[in-house]
């Protein structure tokens, strides 16, 4: 699994802590076993081939249902959770993951916390096959074993320069940006929200301003600050540090976007249902605030 993961022999065995002729040899091993290569090899690059695909892929799904088993096993003995691994669409939780993950580390204070950022569809799959016990994802339907809540919306406002003429009114119309240079999403990035937006400089005839693109929010935010250009951003940003730039209501649109906590309910894992609920406080505080 780890030379799957890494496709490098000398990282894979750092990772496992193992010398890596070790690993070496028993990767051969098994391939002998199998009697089928699961890696191409070159001085240059290691590769899985289609069975090694499938045979990491099977590993995996082995491997969660061992995890799994085992937290079923301690949750029927009144065990508490050894491990929560959480599954973040970052940075769109900066606003309510801190406060989250103090409030399970006070209540749970011998539970190994374990975070990793991920799109919503790779969080899910993530969580029907037990690799993540909770999810803060975009809003999906409760179909088979996901179940998901909402927490808060997220509404998106126009970033400007504080020295931008925009700047100083407290609301701009999709006029005003027609002598404005835009910071766009990458097209090859298309989400809801950048779809959105996309389709919206479409219609008003303002795709030939678009003069930068980028993959992600703290990037918008770094070129606008930057003073080159205005995009769109989450209320969120507000709470950045030592901002140099202000968020503004653009007359007409009111884009929001969920944001809520997702998990399979056939995963065991013990205190599972009372880290749900603190989650469940976070949604009381984001109708009110909101992620911002």
């Amino acid at each position: 699994v780890a030379v799957a993961e890494e496709l490098h022999f000398g990282r894979a065995a750092m990772r496992v802590n193992i010398a890596q002729p070790a690993l070496s040899t028993q990767v051969q091993s098994l391939e002998k076993y199998l009697g089928v290569q699961l890696l191409l090899r070159s001085t240059r690059r290691v590769e899985l081939t289609k069975a090694g695909e499938v045979f990491y892929d099977r590993c995996i799904k082995t491997l969660s249902v061992l995890d799994l088993t085992t937290e079923l096993v301690r949750s029927v003995a009144g065990k508490t959770a050894r491990k929560i691994r959480i599954g973040t669409v970052y940075p769109a939780t900066t606003g309510v993951l801190p406060s989250f993950l103090a409030r399970v580390a006070r209540k749970y204070p011998d539970i190994s916390l374990h975070i990793t950022n991920g799109s919503t569809s790779k969080i899910i799959r993530d969580l029907e096959c037990g690799r993540l016990n909770l999810g803060f994802i975009r809003p999906v339907e409760n179909i088979g074993s996901l179940r998901f809540f909402s927490i808060a919306h997220e509404r998106y406002l126009l970033a400007v320069a504080k020295d931008n003429p925009l700047a100083s009114r407290d609301e701009v119309s999709i006029e005003d940006l027609r002598d404005q240079k835009i910071i766009a999403f990458a097209r090859n990035n298309l989400s809801y929200t950048e779809r959105y937006f996309s389709e919206l400089f479409e219609e008003h005839d303002l795709s030939g301003n678009i003069a930068y693109s980028c993959d992600d929010t703290f990037s918008v935010i770094s070129l606008v600050s930057a003073g080159l250009g205005v995009g769109f951003a989450p209320e969120w940003v507000l709470d950045l540090p030592n901002r140099s730039f202000e968020l503004k209501k653009v007359r007409g649109i009111d884009h929001r976007i969920g944001l809520g906590v997702a998990w399979s309910k056939e995963d065991p894992t013990a205190a599972r249902d009372d880290i749900i609920d603190i989650a469940r406080t976070l949604g009381r505080v984001g109708r009110d605030k909101g992620p911002r």
